[in-house]
């Protein structure tokens, strides 16, 4: 049994809002929302900057189930995790103004 790893993930935006997700591959994954094509709609209005928050699972309903309970957070309970989440920011390059057109600073 060949199962994929599942991660959740969370992207600050450049309006310091935290996005929550799930994937197989973080870095296509942050490449599709960089980009635009094949990420979600919550980026049309907002810009990623950063994956904060990375937690690897053993499957896709784990993933999903985890998900949701991060979405029910606060802002205020999303911050805490990210403050002691053990990822390091290095694994998934930041946004550049390279990496799409209209990013604000």
């Amino acid at each position: 049994m060949n199962e994929k790893k599942w991660f959740v993930y969370m992207i600050r935006t450049n309006d310091a809002q935290l996005y929550t997700g799930i994937t197989t591959d973080i870095q296509r994954r942050w490449q599709e929302h960089l980009s635009g094509k094949g990420g979600a709609r919550y980026f049309r209005a907002r810009k990623p900057q950063a994956v904060c928050f990375l937690e690897e699972h053993l499957n896709r309903s784990s993933a999903s189930k985890r998900e949701a309970a991060i979405k029910k957070l606060s802002k205020i309970e999303k911050e805490l995790l990210v403050s002691i989440s053990p990822f390091s920011e290095g694994l998934v390059p930041k946004a550049t103004t390279a990496s799409h057109e209209s990013s604000s600073t």
